[in-house]
């Protein structure tokens, strides 16, 4: 493995979703990554040794619920730089994994912590997902079309984007605090926190007057014409982002249009006439006769890919977006980095596969690890 971590050792424990894609990102960005799953088999498609989640982690079985498990966690969690969790709170305290025995353990250890509704709360012990989060943090309301209920979005605003991706900035940063002479800590990734952030600009825009709670009536959530999808003859999608004018001229030309038989084009009183044109223009031709038309031109305007298409477009091709694992077409890390280039794993491991060479890696001999494995402390 290379990175910009590399030389950095992760332990995560088994959950699913965010916790496990951070796990996966700092993997793809150099570090050493190792899994500790269940004794029990997992179930979970996404943590086998197809899933992406898994990619480049070495994996390690045990039964948290025996003392020498435990212990065995412990031990892994004092030689590593980051810890990621994904129990409800209280529940690695309950274990003898909580935040203070692993700090006795290693005081430079970074402590992270991933929960849909954060460590405290009325609603931290209650169970969530994605549309729960966002729910609660508000941008579900304003997802969606006018007068139509708010629209059940991929899982990627709360799961990943609130969650995932905050647990990995946090981890970042108290790594970069402990390289300035500060001990670890922990840090408290809620999803609801994070997809509240991330909807910050929108807070800011509601209480200047510019953006509205009705949604589908605004600039940006497919209220205004130049900022929608669009059906072709064929059945496929067009999307359409021509916000400044310089390029709504272009897609007006595109379209067929002149300036005078369209309205202007921040005149809201007539965003849905406008749209009604457009849609009955974009009808008359398929998807690839528009992308001819619009080729090379800034009307902003692109297909909507499916993900059996998207990895095939020239644009990824030429930019080497995607790599296949296992049999698995994924894309590759972002951000790119000039220096310190990051290679995502090709393999991924069997769920438990590296049990016997991480116990000897803290100590343990040939005949302890058999006499664990007979015990069902690890598999």
């Amino acid at each position: 493995m290379s990175g910009p971590l590399e030389g950095i050792r992760v332990i995560e424990i088994s959950a699913i979703g965010p916790a496990p894609f951070a796990g996966m990102y700092l993997s793809d960005l150099g570090a050493e990554v190792i899994r500790i799953g269940r004794v029990a088999q997992n179930r979970n498609p996404l943590a086998s040794k197809s899933g992406p989640l898994e990619r480049g982690k070495k994996s390690i079985n045990l039964d948290l619920k025996s003392q020498e498990g435990i212990e065995i966690a412990l031990e892994l969690i004092g030689h590593g730089d980051v810890l990621i969790e994904g129990f409800r709170p209280g529940v690695a305290e309950k274990l003898g994994l909580g935040p203070d025995e692993c700090f006795l353990r290693n005081p430079k250890l970074v402590y992270g912590r991933m929960t849909g509704w954060g460590q405290e709360g009325p609603l931290s012990h209650s169970a969530g997902h994605d549309i729960n989060y966002i729910g609660l943090a508000g941008p579900l309301a304003h997802i969606g079309r006018d007068g139509q209920p708010p629209s059940v979005p991929l899982n990627l605003v709360g799961d990943f984007g609130g969650g995932s991706l905050f647990l990995i900035a946090g981890i970042l940063a108290a790594l970069v605090a402990i390289s300035n002479g500060n001990d670890g800590q922990i840090i408290d990734a809620a999803m609801v926190d994070g997809a509240a952030y991330l909807a910050s600009p929108l807070y800011s825009a509601y209480q200047s007057g510019f953006w509205s709670n009705q949604r589908g009536t605004n600039l940006l959530d497919s209220g205004a014409p130049f900022y929608d999808v669009y059906e072709c003859k064929c059945g496929d999608y067009l999307a359409t982002g021509a916000i400044e004018p310089q390029f709504y001229k272009q897609l007006l030309k595109g379209l067929g249009f002149d300036l005078d038989e369209i309205p202007p084009q921040n005149d809201r009183a007539y965003w849905q006439e406008t749209k009604e044109k457009f849609a009955a223009r974009f009808l008359t031709k398929r998807r690839s006769e528009w992308l001819e038309i619009f080729n090379g031109t800034d009307a902003c305007v692109s297909p909507v890919l499916n993900m059996g298409e998207s990895y095939l477009h020239q644009h990824a091709t030429d930019r080497d977006a995607f790599f296949e694992t296992c049999g698995v077409i994924q894309p590759k890390p972002a951000p790119r980095f000039s220096l310190t280039k990051t290679e995502p794993s090709q393999e991924s491991e069997s769920l438990g596969q590296s049990t016997s060479e991480l116990l000897l890696s803290i100590g343990r001999s040939t005949d302890q690890i058999s006499d664990y494995f007979a015990r069902g402390v690890v598999s």
